[in-house]
């Protein structure tokens, strides 16, 4: 069993049951989704800061109307694909100047690449909006929108809107296995190291609750050691992935999931989801024929050893058949592997999102 982070949740003698809705076509509508996380989500934010943590150069968005905003994927991320099933719009980047007034009402997309749920994550990268300067900004946003509508009618949205946070990656690939630049893994152990995460995390999944939100979904880490930095940086062979990376990931999964219970029975009307990442990518790995992938362990752009020790550089030509490749450049997934994601985490049983999906989700008052 984990331990070290259950201090920060107060244990509860009632566990409150959550109910499985029926669900109804056309139902599943939030009025707002609001996103924090890193690059795996961000549509933008980093344009914006002073960071070599940038994707605004073909070839990415190349199938997005060869259109490059700062995703880091051939052309829609996980934000985009999950909102296209939600019928809203993705929402627009924090940093964004314009992302004010009215385009703030459906919500904000608060994500940078490289950030980390630790302060130091990613500094080798240069700014960025570590997750505790994002919750800051959201509150930020949260200060505007309450301005814009009465008092009921705010508390009424913010419990119907949709949170979704993604980090935890650049908390291990740039932090605690970069040894040359970070003394993490000097200082703990990989359980240690897992514990210090979560229960800075946990800290922050209590904050969104006082802010007043209430349906909100949190992924879990994907199997790092199979991306293709991984795999060029290993000393095994190039077509597998590196235990040793993947192994140490257990704890800290598992303990978003025994948080996720913990804050569903002592918070009143809260739902927390936990999004089984490792298990989706890992289905795509074992049967990649089942989701139309046949390339798993090198980069659709990158150079070098799986096509990973660089990522995709500006105007670098990617491999004309990506929609067969599950790693678009040497970190990120593609678009077909992010669509399998998200309609994972949308409709998928409780193995891919529980307690409940996110459609379901929308679905509880």
């Amino acid at each position: 069993m984990m331990r070290g982070y259950a201090f920060i949740i107060v244990a509860v003698v009632a566990s409150v049951a959550i109910q499985q809705p029926e669900l109804v076509a056309g139902q599943a509508r939030v009025p707002a989704m609001f996103v924090l996380g890193d690059s795996l989500v961000d549509v933008g934010n980093n344009n914006f800061l002073a960071t070599i943590a940038r994707a605004n150069y073909l070839p990415y968005g190349i199938d997005l109307n060869l259109r490059p905003t700062g995703r880091f994927s051939n052309g829609m991320n996980f934000i985009d694909l999950l909102a296209q099933l939600l019928g809203i719009s993705s929402p627009p980047p924090f940093a964004d100047p314009t992302t004010s007034g009215n385009r703030i009402l459906g919500g904000v997309n608060f994500a940078s690449a490289a950030a980390g749920i630790l302060d130091e994550s990613g500094q080798n990268y240069g700014d960025r909006f570590t997750m505790n300067r994002q919750v800051v900004n959201l509150g930020t946003t949260l200060s505007q929108l309450r301005t814009m509508m009465s008092p009921q009618n705010f508390t009424d949205y913010l419990a119907r809107s949709l949170v979704i946070l993604v980090f935890g990656s650049n908390d291990y690939i740039n932090n605690y296995l970069m040894p040359s630049l970070y003394s993490s893994s000097l200082r703990y152990r990989p359980p240690e190291f897992a514990n210090l995460l979560l229960s800075q995390y946990a800290r922050q999944l209590l904050t969104l609750y006082s802010l007043g939100l209430r349906k909100i979904y949190i992924t879990g880490v994907a199997p790092l050691g199979c991306v293709p930095y991984q795999r060029a940086r290993s000393v095994g062979p190039p077509e597998r992935c590196v235990d040793a990376v993947n192994q140490i990931l257990g704890t800290f999964n598992q303990g978003i999931k025994s948080i996720v219970d913990q804050l569903n029975q002592r918070l009143p009307g809260a739902i927390y989801v936990y999004g089984n990442t490792y298990g989706a990518f890992g289905d795509m790995l074992n049967n990649p024929a089942a989701f139309g992938i046949s390339v798993v362990d090198r980069a659709c752009c990158g150079v070098g050893r799986n096509q990973g020790q660089i990522t995709c550089l500006p105007m670098q030509n990617p491999c004309p058949n990506r929609s067969q490749y599950l790693f678009w450049d040497a970190f990120h997934p593609t678009q077909t592997a992010l669509s399998v994601l998200a309609r994972r985490a949308f409709y998928g049983p409780p193995i891919d999102a529980y307690p409940v999906n996110i459609q379901q989700m929308t679905l509880l008052h």
